[in-house]
């Protein structure tokens, strides 16, 4: 469980590192079932539904970016969603009535593992509230030499970024004035998680160490918060709720929304739709702060 300063410090920055909540077992058996969809990526030409691959993959050489919709790939997965110490942080965050709206298992492998830019997941699918958030589950160690997480604390209070570039949805901010001199690092061992607030500014940069850093991401809501786009039918949303029961009393809250239309011109995973941007920001981005 979360301490009362814990919980103070994501209200006010917008994220939150926390070590141990899965232990060397767990961690373990996350390890080793990753490492078989890496091998299983060998056969794999072009990136699907279930493998988004990096430039250069090769059966020889595989180069695995992300795995899709991996609680749908495997138990493992599947069980660290509905993990009880999970689940009770973010419970304290959003409250006790939480349901899922997505996951995926970002690998950014050693040398190679390809950076996010800055965004904000708001912009990606926003709700009628905004108490939502990511867990990120650490299977390696993340910190600043294998691509760890960045946050721009306060982010989250603040507006919704354009993430549209000639008219299309981007993928990243485009905002000419963006400053990114505030940045901080996530970093962590294995078993800890991080947590960001849905409106949040956070990216990482490429991984440069020869280690990988896998982050599992988990998307959580507050089971009285609706999809405004995609919007599922009832059948579909009680079926994404990890506790508590649903309800068809949603609440709205009075939130900045930028609805991520016209749609991207390139589509299959963020790193594919962020293909359309003209130039990287972490090409000159600044040392991220220490936390």
């Amino acid at each position: 469980m979360l301490t009362q300063e814990q919980v103070a410090s994501y209200h006010e920055k917008g994220y939150l590192g926390v070590e141990g909540v899965l232990d060397a077992g767990e961690v373990e058996a996350l390890r080793q079932t990753t490492d078989e969809f890496v091998e299983q990526s060998r056969a794999a030409t072009e990136s699907d539904t279930v493998f988004d691959l990096e430039p250069g993959h090769a059966p020889d050489n595989p180069k695995l970016r992300r795995l899709k919709s991996p609680v749908a790939q495997h138990e493992i997965y599947r069980s660290t969603l509905h993990h009880e110490r999970i689940l009770d942080i973010v419970g304290q965050l959003i409250g006790q009535r939480i349901r899922t709206n997505g996951d995926k298992l970002n690998m950014k492998s050693g040398e190679f593992g390809s950076p996010v830019e800055w965004h904000q997941d708001w912009a990606f699918y926003p709700h009628t509230n905004d108490d939502l958030l990511a867990v990120g589950v650490c299977i390696d160690d993340m910190n600043e030499t294998n691509g760890c997480l960045l946050v721009i604390p306060g982010s989250h209070k603040g507006p919704i970024y354009s993430h549209h570039l000639d008219g299309h949805f981007a993928g990243a901010v485009t905002t000419a004035d963006f400053d990114d001199s505030a940045a901080e690092k996530i970093e962590l061992t294995a078993g800890g998680i991080s947590l960001h607030h849905v409106r949040a500014l956070h990216g990482s940069l490429p991984n440069t160490s020869p280690y990988p850093r896998r982050l599992l991401l988990l998307q959580y809501c507050a089971g009285d918060s609706w999809p405004l786009v995609p919007a599922p039918d009832w059948e579909g949303y009680c079926r994404t709720f990890v506790r508590g029961e649903p309800s068809r009393h949603i609440r709205v809250a009075d939130v900045p929304v930028s609805m991520p239309m016209p749609g991207a011109k390139v589509g299959g995973s963020i790193y594919a739709t962020q293909t359309v941007l003209r130039h990287s920001t972490f090409g000159s981005v600044k040392a991220a702060q220490p936390t």
